[in-house]
């Protein structure tokens, strides 16, 4: 499994997702600036390794420093800040990042380089973690997929957005190793085309058969009968179960309803904000205009046109059959499930 980030001689390295699948190349990345850039910038996503690229940084920072014991609390502070800054709607960072904090306040009276160790050594745990809750989630997930399941998904959500091996794509991945899959249906998903360009690379890479399509062609793939099950990711789960994530996700679990075909969200419980009590708190990220206007840097349209461009949008609870987690799959009423399955989790 190919690596997404890694920590060598204090720098993080970061595999640059903007260049695949065109070039296999990693960024190093020395300061808490450089990644919180890398971050913005959608050479790292995905909401799990948002999380522990964030947690790397931060203790990146703090093994930086080189003021006063004194000022080290104000400069933890605005570097949390700063990686905070980088992407609103994956919960994930935000997640990682309070679990840094907790540990560097039980640590802040420490040595600055003993408060580093410690802040690595969590990062270094967050990383570990995230791979086996993975494999559990494609464990409890492959029991949805039937044998000779057609199964549709948008985005990313596989070892390239996390630590290893993936949540939705993990669960294809548990079932193509049970012989169950015939094939994977991947939405382009515009306008960054992490479809096109990421999960399609990442299956053929481990010899999962996959088709292609744009997102406009998914409702009438449904409708031709070569869908039997939609596995997609999530950026935050409301404590109602409605889940963000990546544009183009509340089209396709409506197009599944109508279509009776059953839609499931793979994320770890970390993706779970149960301070947020409905999709309609979460705070959606909107990203530059060229994003649509360009491909490649490219242009598509007339330069100067006026473009809506959200991340994600929000799909409701009740569109959704169920929440595949590290814990077993929740089903309805999620505000039940959730608040139980999460309260008796860490973090």
């Amino acid at each position: 499994m190919i690596k997404t980030i890694y920590f060598e001689e204090n720098t993080v390295m970061l595999l640059d997702q903007s260049q695949l699948p065109e070039k296999l190349a990693y960024e190093r990345c020395s300061s808490s600036l450089q990644v919180a850039e890398a971050i913005n910038k959608l050479k790292v996503r995905g909401a799990p390794l948002i999380g522990v690229t964030a947690a790397f940084g931060l203790a990146m920072g703090v093994n930086n420093y080189s003021g006063s014991a004194a000022g080290l609390d104000e400069y933890f502070r605005e570097t949390k800040k700063l990686l905070a800054s980088t992407r609103p709607t994956a919960v994930n960072l935000f997640w990682a990042l309070e679990r840094m904090d907790k540990i560097y306040q039980a640590n802040r009276h420490e040595e600055p380089d003993r408060i580093a160790q410690v802040l690595l050594d969590e990062a270094e745990k967050m990383y570990e973690e995230d791979i086996q809750i993975n494999r559990a989630i494609g464990e409890y997930g492959q029991e949805v997929v039937d044998l000779g399941s057609n199964v549709m998904t948008i985005c990313n959500a596989g070892a390239l957005a996390t630590c290893g091996y993936g949540t939705a794509l993990g669960v294809i991945r548990s079932a193509a190793g049970r012989g169950k899959l015939k094939r994977v249906w991947a939405c382009e998903t515009r306008p960054v085309l992490q479809g096109a360009r990421l999960t399609v690379w990442e299956l053929l890479q481990d010899h999962i058969p996959v088709s292609l399509i744009t997102d406009s062609m998914a409702g009438y793939t449904m409708k031709l009968g070569q869908i039997d099950v939609v596995i997609v990711g999530a950026d935050r789960i409301a404590a109602n179960g409605d889940v963000a994530n990546k544009i183009g996700t509340f089209s396709l679990a409506v197009l599944a309803n109508y279509n009776s075909i059953p839609f499931y969200v793979a994320a770890p419980l970390s993706t779970v904000d149960l301070s947020i009590e409905t999709g309609a708190l979460i705070p959606i990220e909107e990203r530059h205009q060229d994003e649509v206007r360009q491909i490649s840097g490219n242009y598509l349209t007339v330069p100067e046109v006026e473009v809506f461009n959200p991340a994600f949008d929000v799909t409701p609870h009740d569109l959704i059959s169920g929440i595949i987690t590290e814990r077993g799959i929740i089903r309805p009423s999620y505000v039940d499930g959730l608040k139980q399955v999460k309260t008796n989790t860490r973090g």
